[in-house]
Order: C-alpha cells, then sequence, then structure tokens
C-alpha cells in the first residue's frame, strides 16, 4: 500500500450540510485522496491522501473551483468571541430595521428599513448565493437569499401597483435566521469549549535550572533535557521526570480523577497539572504538541473530524435538497395560482417552502452531538478516537478485562518466598536474572533484594520464554525461574512441598513462581498484586447497564479465581498466554457476544484489535493505545463504565438530533406546501430546528455532574 499522509484543514464559506457534502465529494475525486471528511459544525476536513499523486496545492486549487476556500488548520484554538459578536451586531441591525417595518410609521421608513436588512444584515446570504450560482450549484444561502429578494421585490411592485407589500416578511426572514446563526455561533462555541480549556491550562513560563544558574524562559523555548523547577501551586511546564523531590500533584485536568497523586523520584509528570506542595525538579522530555495534553487535543479533534455511518445518510440527502426544495416552491406558486390565489398571496407561500426547508439541523444532528460527547469525554478522562465508535459501543454487552493493571495496580509487591538452601544465596541468584527483566515481577524481587542489602551478581544472559518464565546465566549459574510448567518442561525435580506450599498462596491471591537450577527447583517466591478498591464498583455500574464482565490472566485458576471473586465477576479465563488474549476475545464472539477488551500491555494490542471495542488504559503502552478505540486517560477500571455509559448518550443524543431533523422538514415542508405556514413563521421554524439540535447536544456538557438516572 501507498504511504498516505492526514491533514486538518479549515474552511472557509460553508453555510450548511450541502455544502460540506459538496467540498467532500470534490476533495474525494482527486488523485491519491483515500478518504476525505467535512464536518460543518466544527467547520473543518480531514484529507487522507498519498502525497506522491496530490498534495495541498491540488486539494485546495480543487475546492477553491467550487467557491470555497480551505488552509491548513490553526494549530492553536481560535477564539469563537469575534465570530459572535460580529453575529450579534449583524443580527442587531436586522432587529432594528425589522421593528421600523412593523412600526410602519411612514412608507418611506418602511421601505429603508427593509433595504437595510434585506441587502445589508442579509448581504451574506446574496454573497454566498451569487457564488454559488456561479459554480452552478446551491445551498441554504440560495434558499433565504431567494426568499427575502421575492418578497422584497414583490413589495416593491406591491408599492407600485397598489396592491398589499410584504416587506416584513423579507425583513423576519433575514432576521430569524440571522438570530438562529447567532445562537448556533455560541452554542458552537460552548461545545468546542472543553478542548479550548484543556490547551488552555499549559503554563505559560518555565523556570529552567542549568547548573547554578536559574532563569525564567516562555514555555516554548523549553526543549527535552531540560531540568525545570516547579514549586508548590505551579503548573507543569512539559511532561517529564521528577530527577529531585516529592510531591503531590493534581492530575484532574488529564485524568478527570480528583485525587492528588504522590510524586517521587523517578515518577512520570506531566505537562499542565499543578504541583501542589513540595518542590520539585523535573527532567523535561516532551512539549507542546507532542506532550500528553497535546496528544489528548490532538485526539479529540480528530475524532471530531470523523463521521457516523448514520450523519453519511443525512448528508447525502442534504446534497440533494436544495434543488428539490426550489422545484416544489416554484410548483407551489404555480399551484396555488392556478387554485385561483393571488400572485402575491402563492409568492409568500412558495418562499415560506423555500425557507422553511433548509436542511441545516440535519447537518448538525451529528457533529454536535459528537463535538459536545467528545469534548466532555476529555474532561472525564475518555478519548474516544473515532465518531463511529459511538454506534458499536451500544450494542456491546460484555466486557473483558485483562487483570494485571486494569483491575489491579499493575504494581506487584514481594510477599514470601521459601527455599530448601541458603536463603541469602536463593535470593541473590533469583534477583540478579530479574534485574534484566523490565516487568514488574522482576522489579518487586529485585526491590526485596535491595531492601535485605543482597548485592546483585553479574547477569552474562537472560532469554525470555513467554507466558512461562525466563532463563538466565547469572555468574554462570543457569538460572531458570517461572511456572511449574516450564520446570517441567526443563525435567527438574519439585520437592514435593512446593505444590502445596503454592495452592496455599495462591488462594490467598498471590502470583508464584519456582526456580531451579543443575537440574532442581530451589525454591518458590510468591509476589502479589493490589486490587484496585474502584474495581467492585466499575463492575457494579457495568452490570447495572447490562452488561456481563470476564476476566482474562496468564495467572493460574486459583489466584485468577480469588481477585475475581473480590471484584465480583463470575467468568474467568486463567493461564492464557499473552499471544492468546486474542482467541478469547474471538471464542466470545464466535458465542454471539459484543466483546469490549480493556487492557493496558504491548501485548494487548492483538486483543484490543480483534475486539468490538479495544478500550486502552492511557498509562499503558503506546502501542496499546494505538490499538483502542477508546483511551482512558484515567487508570481507574471505573472509568470504562464511564466510556461505555457515555458513549450511549452520545449516540442516544445522535439519534433525537437526526430524528428530530427529519421530522421536522417532512412535517414542514407540506405544511408550508398547503398554506399553513407563512414566510415569517417558516423563518423562525427554521431557525428553531438548528437551535433546538444545537440545545439538545449541549446536554452533554452536564454528563456526570448529576445523578445517571436523571439523563
Amino acid at each position: 500500500m501507498p504511504a498516505t499522509e492526514t491533514v486538518r484543514l479549515d474552511v472557509e464559506g460553508m453555510t450548511c450540510a450541502a455544502c460540506a457534502s459538496r467540498i467532500e465529494r470534490v476533495l474525494g475525486k482527486q488523485d491519491g485522496v483515500s478518504e476525505a471528511v467535512i464536518n460543518y459544525a466544527t467547520g473543518d476536513a480531514r484529507v487522507v491522501f498519498d502525497p506522491k499523486l496530490t498534495g495541498i496545492g491540488d486539494l485546495t486549487g480543487a475546492v477553491h473551483r467550487i467557491g470555497y476556500e480551505i488552509r491548513p488548520a490553526n494549530e492553536e484554538p481560535v477564539a469563537a468571541d469575534p465570530a459572535i459578536r460580529s453575529a450579534l451586531a449583524v443580527l442587531a441591525l436586522a432587529a432594528v430595521g425589522t421593528a421600523l417595518v412593523i412600526w410602519g410609521v411612514h412608507a418611506a421608513v418602511t421601505v429603508t428599513a427593509a433595504t437595510v436588512v434585506t441587502f445589508g444584515a442579509g448581504w451574506q446570504f446574496h454573497r454566498e448565493a451569487l457564488v454559488r450560482a456561479r459554480h452552478l450549484t446551491t445551498n441554504m444561502d440560495t434558499l433565504i437569499s431567494m426568499g427575502s429578494l421575492a418578497a422584497y421585490g414583490y413589495s416593491i411592485w406591491a408599492l407600485a401597483s397598489e396592491a398589499e407589500p410584504y416587506f416584513h416578511t423579507a425583513a423576519f426572514i433575514v432576521t430569524f435566521v440571522l438570530a438562529g446563526r447567532y445562537l448556533e455561533a455560541r452554542a458552537k462555541g460552548k461545545a468546542s469549549e472543553a478542548v479550548t480549556r484543556l490547551l488552555s491550562l499549559g503554563a505559560k513560563e518555565a523556570t529552567v535550572r542549568t547548573g547554578d544558574t536559574v532563569r525564567i524562559i516562555p514555555v516554548e523555548d523549553v526543549v527535552p533535557g531540560d531540568e525545570l523547577i516547579v514549586a508548590p501551586g505551579e503548573i507543569i511546564p512539559a511532561d517529564g521526570v521528577v530527577i529531585d523531590g516529592t510531591s503531590e500533584v493534581d492530575e484532574s485536568m488529564m485524568t478527570g480523577e480528583s485525587v492528588p497523586v504522590l510524586k517521587v523520584k523517578g515518577d512520570e509528570v506531566f505537562g499542565a497539572t499543578v504541583n501542589q506542595q513540595g518542590l520539585i525538579v523535573v527532567g523535561a522530555k516532551a512539549i507542546g504538541s507532542e506532550s500528553s495534553l497535546g496528544r489528548i487535543a490532538r485526539m479529540v479533534e480528530d475524532a471530531q473530524a470523523t463521521k457516523a455511518d448514520v450523519q453519511r445518510l443525512a448528508d447525502r440527502i442534504s446534497a440533494i435538497f436544495v434543488p428539490v426544495v426550489l422545484v416544489v416552491a416554484t410548483l407551489t406558486v404555480a399551484g396555488w395560482m392556478t387554485a385561483g390565489s393571488g400572485f402575491g398571496e402563492a409568492l409568500a407561500l412558495g418562499i415560506a417552502v423555500l425557507v422553511v426547508a433548509c436542511p441545516c439541523a440535519l447537518g448538525l444532528a451529528t457533529p454536535m452531538a459528537v463535538m459536545v460527547g467528545t469534548g466532555r469525554g476529555a474532561e472525564l478522562g475518555v478519548l474516544f478516537k473515532q465518531a463511529n465508535v459511538f454506534e458499536r459501543v451500544k450494542k456491546v454487552d460484555t466486557v473483558m478485562f485483562d487483570k494485571t493493571g486494569t483491575l489491579t495496580a499493575g504494581a506487584m509487591e514481594f510477599r514470601a518466598f521459601h527455599t530448601s538452601i541458603d536463603q541469602h544465596r536463593f535470593l541473590q541468584l533469583v534477583a540478579s536474572a530479574e534485574a534484566g527483566v523490565s516487568h514488574p515481577i522482576g522489579m518487586a524481587i529485585v526491590s526485596e533484594a535491595d531492601r535485605r542489602g543482597i548485592e546483585l551478581l553479574p547477569l552474562l544472559s537472560l532469554t525470555n520464554h513467554p507466558g512461562l518464565g525466563v532463563e538466565a546465566n547469572v555468574d554462570y549459574t543457569p538460572v531458570w525461574i517461572g511456572t511449574d510448567e516450564l520446570m517441567a518442561k526443563q525435567d527438574f525435580t519439585m520437592p514435593e512441598m512446593y505444590p502445596i506450599v503454592a495452592a496455599s498462596l495462591e488462594q490467598a491471591g498471590s502470583t508464584v513462581f519456582f526456580a531451579g537450577w543443575y537440574g532442581e527447583v530451589k525454591g518458590l517466591i510468591a509476589v502479589g498484586d493490589q486490587i484496585r478498591p474502584e474495581s467492585s464498583r466499575a463492575v457494579a455500574d457495568l452490570a447495572a447497564m447490562g452488561i456481563s464482565t470476564v476476566m482474562v490472566t496468564g495467572d493460574t485458576q486459583r489466584v485468577a479465581l480469588s481477585v475475581a471473586e473480590t471484584v465480583g465477576i463470575e467468568e474467568v479465563r486463567a493461564g492464557v498466554l499473552p499471544g492468546e488474549k486474542a482467541e478469547e476475545v474471538a471464542t466470545l464472539q464466535a458465542a454471539g457476544l459484543t466483546v469490549a477488551f480493556v487492557g493496558d500491555g504491548i501485548n494487548d494490542a492483538p486483543a484490543l484489535t480483534q475486539a468490538d471495542i479495544g478500550m486502552a488504559v492511557g498509562a499503558g503502552s503506546d502501542i496499546a493505545i494505538e490499538s483502542g478505540d477508546i483511551v482512558l486517560a484515567n487508570t481507574s477500571p471505573v472509568t470504562v463504565a464511564t466510556a461505555v455509559d457515555l458513549a450511549r448518550g452520545i449516540h442516544a443524543t445522535i439519534k433525537q438530533n437526526l430524528g428530530w431533523a427529519f421530522l421536522y422538514n417532512t412535517a414542514a415542508i407540506p405544511l408550508a406546501v398547503l398554506g399553513f405556514l407563512s414566510p415569517p413563521i417558516a423563518a423562525g421554524a427554521m431557525a428553531l430546528s438548528s437551535v433546538s439540535v444545537v440545545l439538545n447536544s449541549l446536554r452533554l456538557t452536564r454528563y456526570g455532574r448529576r445523578p445517571k438516572n436523571a439523563r
């Protein structure tokens, strides 16, 4: 497959979903473009293309030829306030002019006011309609422009003919639509607040230590390797590692978890989190767009730039809607005149059809819900990577947890050991072998040896046997550490008491490993992983949603059952090798279940990909995060339930929005054709339909701030 690039672009000139569909079609037809998604709500495009076949210049030219403009997206969030203030100013002009038209104190005042509203406040509609006409296309502005100009033009003719003018109709159309756009602009600004607020939380300056010199620099000048001094109450300027000091850090803006996290030397910290107590020195590792905060913002923006499958149907309808409405409006005028109505009355009914039929609500239905929902998710530590996740999560009936690092803390502690030889010698050889293994179990054993003051021996070689253990050459002694299966494969002699002791330790929830050399098992070691206190609540929350839970682990059946019983999980898959987790997911799927898999390790990536929904714990590996559909920045398993519940809420909101939008257009057009809607009422109804969709989407900003049963 050719190498592709993905680029985000800002789009100018869109006023309705029909515009988005047209741009999407044009970009999709360009050589080398494999995917193009235009988001009307956010005003941007996401294009995947082969740089050998096309480039940004080609894409820009193609869009320009149909009357729109695109440019590389701004890296920094753009303030919505200027656009909102501009929309309010134009609305105010239209409102004052409309009031003068209604007042009707004098014909000259009425005509002047109607002219100012129609051609001044409403100029944006006419300008866009002209641009579309030059490219032989139509959009929402075509309908608004034709409707208002028809009412205004007829009114001028009516004055000369002593017929009843419709200046108020032209003014009402422009004013109501502008009111809708103003409310829409405000709502869009509120919808994007979550990401903007996240990005604004970063530090503006950093205190950098270079030898004995301390200086304050702009945060954008920080480079990896800088030593950053962070005093209590200050924002940590960049992702990094604590190299000196101890403190508690408020990471709530990153994970949604309100409890401060203790940080000591060697611990990771994240930019934009807040140091609360002690002074710490941080070695900078990642800043700006490469930091955790930057990655979170980019992930949310990428999700907002994708399109749910259900929206594609709405887009296809919107693309053909405007031309169809023009035909219907023309037929309405002709039909009423044939039925005996005067031209003025028939024209008013045709104008009502033009105005009421705008498919804006259809275009906003899905992207507004996605934009608000993904933003709220980011605040809660839940990152959705694709808009189609919401539809798939709704079908999930089973969640499979990888035990270590999800239901448990993933921080092993040394608990006990038994040996038939000198204890010092046993631990020395085992710890020396485990010193070469970057695994929580090995670290726990090495830490215990260090606590006992045991000096480690040279590690000459190390071979990993996935799912079984390790083989090491420690100071020329061939040491084997692992499961009883590994010991049996090496034909090691097993003392009779060891399996009995191991069973007792496993019954209590410890994980047991054997160690041996020269053909004999010399002893065993028990380590344990702390069960997260929130695991039981997570399982209960999922059960309350009708979702069953399964635990998969490489541990023995006895250890697995002990953990499962504690947290309330009934089904256990124990003794599963790392490469077999995906097979366990597939087995559940073959039984007709829709499975979400939760994991954090490199060896979880195949299972995350195999699952219908992959949930990667954000504290885990980059490979796991890339493989997941949902990233959980908060390591608490309760976030799994939050992710499912929020995704279901977003999907429900999308369905509500689309249902309202389809119902509105299905009912409003016939009512206008039959003469039950006047143009001013039609304009108000059209504006109200879009605002209703936006306001319904904004309810998601309150998710998690009230009891679930209140939604």
